[in-house]
């Protein structure tokens, strides 16, 4: 208030009125600058909260590689396929808000390969199906979408090699993407090449892995094969992240942080 009288004191009425004018204008013109990236997935892309912490999604962590540009609206939701996702009326919600400009990561396999009826679709028929619903819901808005192979699970040989375990579906969104002409984030191979170089052991420090009195949230630890802890949401973020920006999704400005290492587990925002 001290700031304004000074102010109102200097300043006549209209120039007051025409500052606030300018200030307005350039509120405005933020907001609508403003770059919205939705992401529709699984748990594996979903937000936790502090009672899961150190539990996390990529979809969380993906704010950590952007900048004030852009803004991150992650609505993926444990346990869903691309056909659960319409048919509980996610994407519709999604579609309600999505506008020229944004971008719609896509991201489901994991629920789709069960076998239950209301998750499960083939790889060739219904799942490409599903997930033309949500480039053309985005395209019809002016958005664009980008289709995202699920991400490797932790899996290995008897040989210590990292092995893939979504069966046809990455191979069926590939496939689709280059159909529809739809940039692709090659999350199964990139993940599957990262696992690879960090071993049975090293994957541990991405996966939710933690012992016995280690996190209050898991008291009697936990060893989880699909789901990330802090460490391994962030990275595999980055793997999402720096195709969008190597294919220019986004401009190159909108991205920071991409080749930075040990970035810390605290950057994630775990909400109450």
């Amino acid at each position: 208030m001290s700031v304004r009288s000074t102010r109102r004191s200097l300043l006549t009425a209209a120039g007051v009125v025409g500052a606030a004018a300018v200030v307005g204008r350039a509120n405005l013109a933020n907001a609508a600058t403003t770059v919205h990236i939705y992401v529709a997935g699984d748990s594996t892309a979903s937000i936790y909260t502090t009672s899961h912490a150190p539990r996390a999604g990529w979809g969380q962590a993906l704010p950590i590689f952007t900048t004030s540009a852009v803004s991150v609206v992650d609505m993926a939701k444990s346990g869903r396929s691309s056909k659960s996702y319409v048919d509980e009326g996610w994407l519709t919600q999604i579609l309600a808000k999505i506008t020229s400009g944004d971008i719609l990561l896509i991201s489901f396999g994991h629920n789709d390969e069960k076998t239950d009826t209301d998750l499960h679709t083939d790889p060739e028929t219904t799942y490409k199906q599903y997930l033309s619903m949500y480039v053309d819901g985005a395209r019809a808005k002016g958005a664009k979408p980008v289709l995202v192979t699920p991400v490797e699970r932790r899996r290995f040989d008897s040989l210590g090699r990292a092995v893939t375990s979504h069966g046809a579906y990455p191979g069926a969104m590939r496939e689709l993407a280059a159909a529809k002409g739809t940039p692709l984030v090659d999350l199964s191979a990139s993940s599957l090449a990262l696992w690879n170089s960090l071993g049975s052991t090293g994957t541990k420090t991405c996966f939710l892995y933690l012992n016995a009195g280690e996190s209050p949230n898991y008291p009697s630890g936990v060893q989880d094969d699909t789901h990330f802890k802090a460490h391994g949401a962030i990275e595999v973020a980055r793997l999402v992240a720096t195709p969008l920006h190597n294919q220019g999704v986004l401009p190159a400005a909108d991205f920071r942080r991409l080749t930075t290492t040990n970035l810390a587990d605290s950057l994630i925002v775990w909400p109450a």
